[in-house]
């Protein structure tokens, strides 16, 4: 059975009015055309797909390069922020549920890879930044 990895995060605004978005597969690194970043490998079995209208502009000009930091610094980020990011989505009473529309399903014994732990690790610091979140006791930092 397949396990899928889905991130799913939507934003409406005139960047989905205009349908700018497109899917992107990839079993390498994800190409950033759009606002819709996808990513698929059937060797490992996972998915992520991000759509959020500015995380490619952000992306592309405030990431820091691919191997700045190692995989177990990304999971161990990761980790704590999906957690609490799904804790969130889990209280819409709570939180703003327009932020947290959907769990993030982040199994921290399976070994996602570097690419889909660099771009959650991306797309988590976005987040928390555009929306002046903080999801645990890291700093998000770019």
């Amino acid at each position: 059975m397949k396990q899928y990895f889905i991130i799913v995060v939507s934003i409406i605004g005139i960047a989905m009015a205009c349908d700018t978005t497109k899917n992107i597969a990839s079993t390498d690194k994800p190409k950033l055309e759009s606002d819709t970043i996808h990513i698929a490998n059937d060797k490992i079995e996972y998915e992520v797909t991000i759509i959020d209208a500015g995380f490619q502009s952000w992306f592309n000009t405030n990431a820091r390069p691919r191997n700045f930091y190692s995989q177990s610094y990304l999971e161990s980020r990761n980790r704590v922020w999906v957690l609490e990011w799904n804790r969130r989505a889990m209280n819409p009473y709570q939180f703003n549920p327009n932020l947290y529309e959907l769990q993030i399903n982040y199994d921290s014994n399976i070994d996602y890879g570097y690419e889909v732990n660099y771009m959650i690790y991306n797309y988590l610091v976005y987040f928390q930044l555009k929306n002046k979140q903080r999801l645990g006791m890291f700093m998000p930092r770019i």
